[in-house]
This record gives structure tokens, C-alpha cells and sequence, in this order.
């Protein structure tokens, strides 16, 4: 591929701007406190999460270093490295330099060429399997090669240094843990391995490496997408949290529909932890960063094992301080800016990792799984559902009097300045077009008011109440249906932005409001 580099101005500052879209945060936190055993085991880790990239560049785009070669300009390498190639995230997936088409919906899991009629009709066991790539044969026939196939070399690279770590360990579910992780990876069965996660408690170190967000298939939502978390746990705060994992059966039971939409009942090990998160590789570090985790996605180990919530709290400290903030700020009507904390942002991001766990997974209606009956719909409802039932959950514990009147008005309100912030990811991500949802449904509903005099936002608590109840009945009742044609009318109707949000969006990114956050990280920034 030959080089190629405009040479217009006006073409880099535009990309400078898009750049600057993302602030710039160090991804660091205090390590003195760990063993000699799990500092030593940090950049063996890292080592592991590098080749999750090198993956994931090739499920997102292609050859990463082909893509490098051919930009010659430095803005547009920079901005390819936030995007994980040539596509803008922020910018619904459009090229940002010459010589490129819109991002295909498959990414690189399916061929460009490939339709939805064509893949319906192709008589493959696997082709729904989240851990295959699709491929043409050499006759043209559609081929499904699992993941273990490949990227056989880099999961075996990756392998190795999940069992040289192993025996670095000193906390032996740990490194039980890697080893079965290890395995997964050549086997595409994480089931052990996820098992195996799932039953440590106390280790000081955490590591979430494999395949499992299937929000890069833009065209099935089925494909799995690399990616790499390693965390450093908080084991004081996160006891302060576990009080609320403990009411989750109760919780559970208020929720407002029909007994046969709780049936799955979350395994009585579900937990949730606070961590400082040290590094993101692969998808996670694709555009706009995670702050929060609610694992594993499978049935099976949710039923036997319980899930695990996981708060990233030094990366969720980075994005009230430069971005909801501010936008609160300038949003929120002044009798109600003091509600913007970040104790409720807090909340409300472990609340929703809570509300992951109560969402469903299997349709009532013999369907089999909602990620199937739904298709390329399942990952906007389900951050639709995780989102509004976060705000249920709190308004039921203020109800049972485990927090104020105060504290829930602070959830509220940080929740709908949070809408105007996740909604500025546009329609090219599940979050963005989820905050546009619940935009869309709260004006419905007038949970909010719009003071015309100071372009702020006012939110009416009764009818919030109400609206927040009403959502996520409808919500909980399409999970548990599959009702495919709802979801679909649900992101068609309610899935854009309205021209009053976006005319608020404007004058948020007027203001250079950083949009999201990117990471300086690695052992440079660890003082390793």
C-alpha cells in the first residue's frame, strides 16, 4: 500500500480538533503497597495485553502496521491509533482520511462483500459462534475459522505469558486462574476459565483478557472482540460496596414486571469490587473507555458462580473531573448544579454493573438467548436496560431507607447530565445511542424541563420516578420476549439525536469539553 498524505490545512486541524476530542489522562496508581512477586508479574501481563491489541487491530481493521505505512501524516497515525484505524468513533464510523469508504458494519470478523442474505442462508454450524472469524475459501464458499485457529501464534504467545506469571504468584487461585485462562485461549472454551475468575476473592492484582464485547459486529452483534483490562483491587472500598450485592435477590424481586421475567437468579457468590485500572489494550481502549465491568456473559457460569462487578474508579475520577463536570456546569439549572457529584456518578456506574446482572439472558418466550433473539440490537438494549435500572435500583433503596432523599436527587440529577455526555459518542457506539434513548424517553415523559432563559436543564424528581419505572418494564419485557421488531422500532424511534440535544451538544463542544479520555500508560508511567 503506497503512502498517501493530504496536504490540506485545513485537513489538519480538523484532525487536531478531532484529536483534541480526547484528554489526555495518565493511567497510573500507587504500587509501593504490592509484593516483589505481583510487581514482577505487572509487565509480564502488559507483555500478554499487547498481543490482545495486535488481535483486536485485526478484528477491528486489518494490519495495523500496512495502515501506519500508508498515513505519512503524524495527526492522522494519531488519531488511527485512538480509533484502531482509519474510521472516526466519534464520527459514526466515517473516514478520516482519503482512500477509505465508511468502516464496514462486520469490522474484519466477516467479508466486506459478505450480505446478510448470504450469511442467513450459509449452512455453518459455527457462524454464530462468538469466537469465529468468517472467511472466503478459495471457490468463494463462506469458511468459519475459531479464533484458536486464527490467531493461533498470538494466543499461544499470549498463553505463555499467562503461565510464566502463574507461577509469579503467591495467591494460588490466581494463578489457577491464568493457567486456565491459558487454556481458554487455544481451546475457545473460557467456561473453566471464567469459573475459575469468578472464585477468587483476594487478590491484590486482577486481569481481564479475552474475547467477550461483541459491540465491534456492528452488522450481527455476535462476534466477540479481544480486549485487556489489568486492575489493581481497592479491598477497603470494595467492602463498603458489598453490602449492595448482598440485597440483590430482594432488589430483584421489586423490579416492575411479570414474575416470569425473574426467573434467572444471579448465583449467590456475585460480588463487586472498586480498582485502579493500570492498563487498557484491544477493544477497550477503542475510542471511548469503559469505566466499570459486570462479568462473565455466560448463563451458565452467572447461575453456578454469580458475577462480579468491577468499578475502575482512578478512570472514573478522570471523566467527572475534565468531562461531566463541566458539563453539568453549564447544563443543569443552578438550583440543581450541586447534585452533580461524583459520589452519585459512582453509584450510578456500580449500580449499572449491579443492574447487568438482573438484566436478562435467556427469553421467556423459547427463543434461547436475548444476544440471539435481538441480533445487532442486543448491545443497545442491554446498555439501554443496565443504564434506567441503575436509577430503579437506587430509587428502591431509597424507598427502603438505605439512602436519602438527597442522595437519590443527586443520582437523578448526575444521571441526566451523564446523558448529554455519553450521548456526545454519537449513534456509532451502544452507549451513545443509549444516552439518546433515554433522552428521547425522559422529554416524553417530562422528567426534565429546559429553562429557555439560561439554555439549562431543570429535572422534575416525581416524574423522573415514574419515567425511570416505566423504561425499564418496557425494557425488561422486550429482553425477555426477544422481541426483535420492539427493539428495532425502540433505536429507530428513539435512537437519534433530537435537534434540541444536538443544538446542546454544539454549544458542549464549543466549549472544548473533552469528549472522552486516552490513555498515557505502560511501565514508563508505573515507575516498574
Amino acid at each position: 500500500m503506497a503512502a498517501c498524505q493530504p496536504a490540506d490545512e485545513d485537513y489538519q486541524r480538523q484532525l487536531r480538533e478531532r484529536i483534541a476530542q480526547y484528554e489526555e489522562v495518565v493511567l497510573s496508581t500507587d504500587l509501593d503497597w504490592l509484593s516483589e512477586q505481583e510487581r514482577e508479574m505487572i509487565p509480564i501481563l502488559i507483555s500478554a495485553s499487547d498481543v490482545v491489541d495486535e488481535i483486536f487491530w485485526m478484528q477491528a481493521y486489518g494490519s495495523k502496521d500496512q495502515l501506519m505505512d500508508y498515513m505519512s501524516d503524524p495527526y492522522a497515525r494519531e488519531y488511527a491509533l485512538i480509533n484502531y484505524g482509519p474510521w472516526g468513533r466519534l464520527e459514526g464510523h466515517t473516514p478520516f482520511y482519503p482512500g477509505f469508504d465508511d468502516k464496514p458494519l462486520g469490522a474484519n470478523f466477516y467479508p466486506p462483500d459478505m450480505s446478510r442474505e448470504e450469511f442467513d442462508q450459509w449452512e455453518d454450524d459455527h457462524k454464530r459462534s462468538p469466537y469465529t472469524m468468517i472467511r472466503r475459501a478459495a471457490d468463494g464458499s463462506l469458511v468459519s475459522i475459531p479464533y484458536s485457529q486464527a490467531f493461533a501464534g498470538q494466543n499461544e504467545e499470549i498463553a505463555g505469558l499467562l503461565r510464566s506469571a502463574a507461577l509469579l504468584s503467591e495467591y494460588k487461585p490466581f494463578a489457577h486462574y491464568l493457567d486456565q485462562l491459558a487454556e481458554s485461549l487455544l481451546t475457545d472454551d473460557y467456561r473453566e476459565s471464567d469459573m475459575a475468575w469468578m472464585q477468587m476473592r483476594d487478590n491484590n492484582i486482577d486481569l481481564v483478557l479475552r474475547p467477550f464485547d461483541t459491540g465491534e459486529d456492528r452488522k450481527f452483534g455476535q462476534k466477540a472482540a479481544y480486549t485487556a483490562y489489568l486492575v489493581v483491587k481497592d479491598h477497603e472500598l470494595s467492602a463498603t460496596l458489598e453490602h449492595y450485592v448482598d440485597m440483590v435477590p430482594s432488589l430483584q424481586a421489586r423490579l416492575p414486571v411479570p414474575d416470569r421475567y425473574k426467573q434467572e437468579v444471579p448465583g449467590s457468590d456475585s460480588n463487586i469490587g472498586v480498582y485502579d485500572a493500570i492498563y487498557y489494550a484491544g477493544h477497550c481502549n477503542a475510542g471511548p473507555k469503559i469505566i466499570a465491568l459486570h462479568l462473565p456473559d455466560d448463563p451458565e457460569v452467572r447461575q453456578k458462580a454469580g458475577t462480579r462487578s468491577m468499578q475502575l474508579r482512578n478512570v472514573m475520577e478522570a471523566k467527572f473531573d475534565e468531562i461531566l463536570k463541566p458539563i453539568g456546569e453549564m447544563m443543569i439549572h443552578e438550583s440543581q448544579r450541586d447534585h452533580v457529584t461524583f459520589r452519585a456518578f459512582f453509584l450510578l456506574t456500580a449500580f449499572h454493573e449491579i443492574a447487568g446482572g438482573l438484566s436478562i439472558s435467556n427469553t421467556v418466550t423459547g427463543q434461547g438467548p436475548v444476544r440471539d433473539a435481538l441480533r445487532e440490537y442486543h448491545g443497545l438494549i442491554d446498555a439501554t436496560v443496565s443504564d434506567l435500572t441503575a436509577l430503579y435500583l437506587l430509587t428502591q433503596l431509597q424507598d427502603m431507607g438505605e439512602i436519602s432523599e438527597e442522595e437519590l436527587r443527586e443520582a437523578y440529577v448526575t444521571s441526566f447530565a451523564s446523558v448529554m455526555r455519553s450521548s456526545r459518542f454519537g449513534t456509532a457506539g451502544a452507549h451513545g445511542t443509549a444516552g439518546m434513548i433515554r433522552f428521547n424517553f425522559f422529554a416524553r415523559e417530562e422528567a426534565f424541563a429546559r429553562c429557555q432563559e439560561s439554555n439549562t436543564y431543570q429535572v422534575d424528581f416525581d416524574n423522573m420516578r415514574k419515567a425511570v419505572t416505566k423504561a425499564v418494564e418496557q425494557l425488561l419485557v422486550i429482553q425477555g420476549d426477544g422481541d426483535y421488531e420492539a427493539a428495532r422500532e425502540l433505536a429507530r424511534r428513539d435512537g437519534a439525536m433530537s435537534e434540541t440535544l444536538q443544538r446542546d451538544i454544539d454549544r458542549i463542544n464549543a466549549q472544548d469539553i473533552p469528549v472522552d479520555v486516552r490513555f498515557v500508560q505502560g511501565l514508563r508511567v508505573l515507575d516498574l
